[in-house]
Parts: structure tokens; sequence; C-alpha cells
């Protein structure tokens, strides 16, 4: 399946599943784990079907000899879990309707639980589907068939895909709560492509539904690296929690154990100095934790406590985020790296926070700290901070520099409350890590590939354009023939009117221009930089051709449609076929067709602007310090003087719009300005003076 594809397929099972929810009157949080537990039994029997012929090939071949095995132990061996026939999903969909579904779940859960290993006991929901069958008996006989629209030749990639957009869903549904066990999927995008967890041991211990653990394994697959080369640990504080990290685990294919356990109080897997990569997104600023707790614990001492000073201080930490902070720096190996979400309180925290921060900050793992836009999370509105680390990272020239990035005005509006990072924002700004790493062969590899996508989509431009150009053609040619046609069809004084308004003379100066599609032509010598600059602007030429015939067409469209509609109205004949039949009617089809056309041009526009945000800031495809966006900070000096400050602003600086006019564009530029606001309160003015008439109007009528 193709992205689109799945992207439909995905959206369909969300508005049928949810639709469903609200004709049952159920809470998301009721309703989330039963539906995340129906699309993993839909994902099972469409595995263990690739599996199945090959499990009873092998089972055939050896009862009766000293190799015999039972079904299941094969079918483990082969698949992951074995499959009864009670629960197959076509079994399922096949009961009777006086069968109670929720019972007939709960037996295939327990049944695919049964020869699975111990950690992955008790994992699947089962008694949840009781709850919705109280509710409203058709519900699960409807969500089961709902279910069965992904197709059977469905992959685990496709599985996981669905599996996490419903998470995802299910935690827009929440609010604040579905927070706590989901974070947005691109903030851990562009955590993994930083820290790039290809082979290793990956911790997270405060997982939620182990979204971190998928990225990566997504990262891992996507760069052509074995799955296998990756083990994850994750630790969760809230059992259900855990149960849907284990069952995205399973849906994923990802190696790995979830354990249900509270971060601060066990280490079940003895983790100080154990892991390769370290991601995390914790709960903020949690001032419930005990001293005691944690004080004999180096994971957590090692840099010092978060603790209040003086006589009157007592057994509580006064803030869990630098228990976190330390943590995560304590859990890496001698060749770690580690990416994790924190509150921007947390880059300038005060008092005992300030020397912990001096400690990890001089003991030189500190890589890169990136501020986010607000609202990209569902927990919190106001922006937080992404903290990088890396144990390498003092054996390279990098060992007293810190890279900030400041990318609060970097983001996708999904909607009024919600942001995002797209595909392109995460990889623009980690080409800008990159290129602080001296990885430069890596941005002029991200280049090439934009300028493959701008040349790939430019490919549906003259099938669009050519579509677009028939149908007015068409038009005008037709509305031409038909103002001929239809004299004998309308009486003297009425033909005589028509020629007097100067209708039949608009149609008749109608024209087409002839126009030329503007082309470019593939080059394959765009590896170097200056290739890729020398390509671009010829790109930049191109995009411009396109979007100046957009507008000369449009204003062709215009003036058809207006006269279309005005000979709808005037020159139609009543009842008459042969305007449809010339296809007179079609307004509605031609703004399409000229919205089809003006997209394919911003689509193409589209990765053409990723290029210049680029090149217009690292023109030399080298790093360099961008006023407002990103600069390395040397931490002997500049971090000293902002007092072990990590808050990327107070490097960063601010751009200045404009900054770079000359006087005259400045003055050209202040006079437009000076222009809009006088033609903005004249129609201030307007628009008082008639809501004034309408006033003494409506009184001089109800006086």
């Amino acid at each position: 399946m193709t992205n689109e594809q799945i992207k439909k397929l995905e959206k369909d099972l969300w508005d049928s599943a949810n639709s469903l929810r609200a004709y049952g009157g159920l809470k998301a949080a009721d309703y989330a784990v039963p539906v995340l537990g129906l699309i993993f039994l839909r994902f099972a029997d469409n595995k263990y079907s690739h599996f199945e012929a090959e499990i009873l090939q092998e089972f055939n071949a050896e009862k009766g000899t000293r190799l015999e095995r039972s079904i299941e132990s094969i079918a483990l061996s082969k698949c992951g879990f074995y499959l009864p026939e009670y629960a197959r999903y076509d079994y399922l969909l096949a009961l009777p309707e006086d069968q109670s579904l929720a019972k007939k779940l709960r037996e295939a859960m327990e049944g695919i639980e049964k020869h699975q290993d111990e950690k992955f006991q008790d994992v699947l929901p089962k008694e949840a589907y009781f709850d919705i069958e109280k509710k409203k008996a058709d519900i699960l006989p409807q969500l089961l068939k709902t279910f069965s629209d992904i197709p059977k030749d469905a992959t685990g990639d496709i599985f996981g895909k669905i599996y996490e957009f419903f998470l995802g869903e299910f935690a827009m549904s929440e609010g604040q709560k579905g927070g706590e066990f989901f974070t947005p999927t691109s903030v851990v995008r562009f955590i993994v492509e930083v820290i790039e967890p290809y082979a290793g041991k990956i911790y997270d211990p405060a997982c939620g539904s182990g979204g971190m653990f998928v990225q990566s394994a997504h990262f891992v697959q996507q760069a052509n690296h074995d799955l296998n080369d990756i083990y994850v640990y994750g630790q969760e504080y809230m059992g259900e929690t855990a149960r849907l990290a284990k069952m995205n685990l399973m849906v994923n294919n990802i190696r790995g154990e979830i354990t249900e356990t509270n971060s601060y109080e066990n280490d079940p897997y003895e983790g100080l100095g154990k892991f390769d990569f370290v991601m995390a997104n914790p709960p903020f600023n949690v001032k419930s934790v005990k001293e005691s707790t944690v004080k004999n614990d180096e994971r957590f001492y090692k840099y010092g406590l978060p603790k209040n000073k003086g006589k009157n201080t007592n057994d509580s930490i006064t803030d869990a985020n630098y228990l976190w902070i330390s943590l995560f720096a304590t859990s890496l190996n001698e060749n770690g790296r580690a990416g994790f979400v924190m509150p921007n309180s947390a880059s300038d925290a005060s008092n005992s926070e300030y020397e912990i921060r001096k400690k990890v900050v001089d003991s030189g793992i500190v890589d890169c700290m990136v501020s986010m836009p607000s609202n990209m999370f569902l927990t919190v509105t106001l922006p937080a901070t992404l903290w990088f680390f890396d144990k390498q990272k003092a054996n390279t020239e990098r060992k007293d520099k810190i890279l900030f990035i400041d990318a609060r005005n970097t983001y996708h509006q999904i909607d009024r409350a919600h942001r995002e990072w797209k595909e392109e924002h995460i990889q623009n700004l980690t080409a800008i890590v990159r290129l602080y790493r001296g990885e430069n062969e890596r941005y002029l590899a991200l280049v090439e590939r934009y300028i493959l996508q701008t040349l790939d989509t430019s490919e549906n431009i003259p099938e669009s354009f050519a579509a677009y150009q028939t149908i007015l053609k068409r038009s005008i040619t037709n509305l031409q023939q038909y103002a001929k046609d239809s004299k004998a069809k309308h009486k003297p004084e009425a033909y005589k009117k028509l020629t007097e308004s100067g209708l039949l003379q608009n149609i008749e100066n109608l024209s087409f221009p002839v126009i030329a599609l503007p082309v470019i032509a593939r080059n394959s010598a765009i590896s170097t930089n200056e290739q890729q600059l020398s390509y671009t602007k010829a790109l930049a030429d191109y995009i411009s051709q396109l979007q100046e015939l957009e507008t000369n067409l449009k204003a062709n469209k215009d003036s058809l449609l207006e006269i279309l509609a005005v000979a709808d109205k005037q020159l139609k004949v009543k009842a008459d076929k042969d305007w449809n039949v010339l296809g007179l009617n079609q307004a509605k089809e031609i703004d399409e067709l000229h919205q089809n056309f003006k997209s394919s041009i911003e689509e193409v526009a589209y990765f053409h602007n990723n290029i210049d945000w680029l090149q217009s800031r690292f023109p030399e495809a080298k790093y360099a310090d961008v006023v407002g966006l990103c600069k390395v900070a040397d931490k002997n000096t500049e971090l000293i003087e902002q007092d072990y400050s990590l808050n990327a602003s107070r490097y960063v600086g601010v751009e200045i719009e404009g900054d770079d006019l000359s006087k005259d564009m400045f003055l050209q530029s202040l006079i437009k300005k000076k222009d809009l606001l006088f033609q903005l309160n004249l129609n201030d003015v307007k628009k008082t003076q008639e809501i004034e008439k309408q006033l003494l109007f409506l009184i001089d009528e109800l006086g």
C-alpha cells in the first residue's frame, strides 16, 4: 500500500470506530484499550496466516518422529505466537448473534497469551469488552467488522502505523491525560534523527505507550539496518499504559521488555552506565519524590540532588526534573547518546538545580539544546526544550562546544491548539546538527534529495495543465458556438436585448492565448554544493514561470466563469439540453481543475522552498551561526558568562526583519505600509458610515 492509501485507511477506520464510540455513549478512555486490542487481533490473524502453511508443513513433517514438536511450539518459533482456531478473526466475525462476543474475545486473548513468554502475559485486553457490550450489544460486532477492512495482505509495518495513528487520536481525545502516554510522533522523530539509534540497547524510563521505541525501529528499517540489532528497555508506572506499550512492541515486531514500575524507586535493568541510547518524555515538575527514595542511588546522586538549602529543609526533592536529567546522563555507557524533553524552566533553574546543571555541562556531555514551539504537546501549551547528551563528544573537536537551536518559529499548525513538525522541518533541523558535527556530505545528500523530489513532483504538472487548458478552451469554443446557434431559439426582441447588453460581444471576444508550458531539464550533476546552488537557481526561475502562468490562466478562468454565469441567466434558453451537452454547466469542474494545477505548482515550490531554507542559511554547505536560529557556544567562556544557562535564546539572538534593507528600500517599504494603513482607515470610515446609515433607516422604520 502507498502512504496515501495507508493514510486513507487510517482515517476511514478511525471515523468508523469513533462514530461507534459516539453512538454507544462511550468515553475515549473506556474505548481506547479494547479498540487497540482488536487492531492487535487483526494483526495477529494476518501475520499467522502468512506463516500458517509453513507451520503446518513442518508440523506434519515432524509428526511421529523423534523430532516431533507441538504445533504451538513450531508457531512460536516461526511466527512469534500461536493463534488457536477460536482466536481467528473470521471465526469471531461469523459468530451467531446470540453469542456473547465479549466472552469470545476474552477467550481469544487468553488463547494467544497462553503460549507467550512471561513478559507478554496479561497484556491483551479482556474484561473491557464486557463494559462495551453492556452499553450496547451491537457495538462490538460492528467494531470487529470495521477492522476486517484492513487488507489481509497488510504487513506488520502497516499495522504499526495504524496502531500508532489510533494511539495519537485517542491521546488527542483525552487531552492532558492522553499526553501521559503519548508523545507526538514528530517530536520523537526528531529525537531519533539526532541520536541515531541504529544498533544497541535503547532505554526509556518513562516509556508511556512505547512511541520512542517504535520510531527507533522505523529509523533502523529506513536506514536498511537489521531490526534485530536493537533491544529496548522500557519502564512505565501506569499498568494499563505499560500493556499498551507491550502490545505496541508486539505489533511492530520489536525485541525488548517493558516493566511496570516507578523509575524513582526501582532499577529493574541495573541501568547504571548500561545503555547505548536513552530517549524520554518524562513527567514535568514532579514535587512528590522523597529524598530518601533516591539519595543512595548513584543514578540520581552522581551530579547532586535537587534539594532546598537551609534549616527548614524536609525529605522532599524540590523538583524531579533534575532527577530525570541525572538518570538519563548516568544511564549512558561511555559511547552513549540521549535525547529527551524538559520544560523550559529547567534550562535556567537556580539553587541546587544550578549546581547540578553546572556539573553536567562541565562533564562535557551536553551536545545540543533545541527550543521548541509552543503547543507541540497534548499536556502543556508552553514551549519545551529538547536536550541532547553525547558521551563520545569529549573525544571530538566539539568537546567544549554546545549547539543551540531556536526552533520556536519552525512548525506546521495542525489546528488552533496543536502544532507539529512536518518531515521536512525534522530533516532541516537535523541538517543543522549534522553540519555542526562536521557531516557535511549528509547535508548535500539532503539537498540533492529535495532537488529530486522537486523534479519528481513537477512530473504531475503537464497532466494537470493539459486537463485545465483543455476544459478552458472547450468551454470558450462551446459557449461561442452556443451563442451563435441560440439566435434562432430566442425571439427577435430578446436577442436584440442580448446584443445591446454587450454579452454576445463579450462572448465573441473570449479567447485562449497560446501558452507554452515551462520545462526544466533534469541534471545528473547535483552532488556538489556549487552544482546544487546553480541548479536550484534554475529551479527557482522555472517555478517563477509556472506561478506567472497560473496567475494568467486564473485571470482567463475568472473572466470565462463571470461571463458563463451571466450567460446562464440571460443567454441560456430554459430547459435547453444543448447547454449541458456542450459542458457549459461545468463551473465547479473548471475551478477544481484550476486548483489541481495550482496545487501541483505549490507542491513543486514546497520542496524548492526547503532547499532555499537551507542554502540561504548555509550557502557554503558548512555549519555557520545564524542569528535567530542557531549558535555554537563555548562552554568555557560563553556558558560561564551566561551563568551556565542552557536556554537557546540567550545565545542565538533575534533576527530582525528588514535588518538587511538599504535606506531606499526601507523608505519604499515604509511608503507602502503608509498607503496600506491609509486604505484600511478609509475602508473603516466607509463601513462606519454604512452602519450609521442602516441604523438610522432602522430607527425610521420602527418609529
